[in-house]
């Protein structure tokens, strides 16, 4: 029995709210395509975010990450992971609501902060504070984010194939045309 997707799933939420891996498990289990924007831009630029931040700003990086996005949706339904700051783009709010789900991955500040603190590779928390421009991250973002289809709040202590699981059951349970079987 194969699964297929109705539309895009795509994974909205802060940097270190477990999109890339969540999405991955949720894509292998599924057996569609997983497609990481952030990973896509990286490849497109042939350089890092940080590089891509720092050599064109971060303007320039949200042109390129609409463009990717158009791509990436234009394609077969699968699930997709997005920068922290895709969502807040009211384009780029569009273009996923027009192919898919969008699910916001709801992470409090002091799990963000303990899966993201050891990390360089966050240009935007290269600050003298780099916890307090998270918590400024979160107030100006989470009120756009709730804007999602789908509110997923996240338990920081939870395994990725448990988070998967609990993600898959809500999906199925609010939309449960868009996991089709054949």
């Amino acid at each position: 029995m194969n699964h297929r997707l109705g539309r895009h799933i795509v994974l909205i939420g802060m940097m270190g709210a477990g999109k890339t891996a969540i999405g991955s498990e949720i894509a292998r289990r599924y057996g569609v395509n997983f497609t990481d924007s952030d990973a896509e831009i990286e490849a497109a630029a042939a350089m890092s975010i940080s590089e891509i931040f720092e050599r064109d700003g971060e303007e320039f990086f949200r042109r390129r990450e609409t463009q990717i996005l158009t791509r990436i949706l234009a394609a077969p339904p699968s699930i997709v992971s997005t920068g922290g700051g895709a969502w807040m783009q009211p384009r780029n709010r569009d273009l996923i609501a027009e192919a898919g789900l969008s699910v916001w991955l709801n992470c409090d500040l002091e799990t963000l902060w303990h899966r993201v603190r050891q990390r360089s590779t966050r240009p935007l928390l290269k600050t003298a504070d780099p916890k307090g421009t998270l918590a400024r991250l979160i107030d100006e973002r989470y009120p756009v984010y709730q804007l999602a289809d789908l509110n997923f709040p996240s338990r920081g202590g939870d395994s990725v194939e448990a988070t998967a699981t609990r993600l898959i059951e809500e999906i199925r349970a609010a939309y449960p045309d868009l996991l089709e079987l054949k």
